[in-house]
């Protein structure tokens, strides 16, 4: 079965630590619902740079990574389903980007 990678984008700090507690919550809980379709739960990131033939942008670009987890889901449109969960896209604060994880032979 295929592995799609989820690439977050947005998202907000938590005010307090008692919010912070609630969205790791939120986090848990839908992770915990794709059972073993969870292959890799990742993580968070830091802010990234962008390196380009014109050099090194240090701001992450447009819509910089905010952290990642790969998936198994049937196709595209399955790990698409699964992504709606994600509390980002629930409380409106970011988005997933999904793409299948292509297996090369070196």
């Amino acid at each position: 079965m295929p592995e799609f990678i989820f690439v977050y984008h947005g998202g907000k700090t938590p005010e307090s630590e008692e919010e912070g507690a609630k969205v790791m919550e939120s986090w848990k809980s839908w992770m915990g619902s794709m059972g073993d379709a969870l292959k890799v739960p990742g993580a968070p990131v830091g802010m990234s740079k962008t390196v380009s033939a014109g050099g090194v942008a240090d701001n992450g670009g447009a819509n910089p990574v905010s952290g990642y987890s790969v998936v198994q889901a049937a196709n595209q449109d399955a790990a698409c389903e699964m992504a709606k969960g994600c509390p980002m896209v629930v409380d409106g604060s970011g988005s997933v980007e999904i793409a299948e994880i292509i297996e090369m032979e070196m």
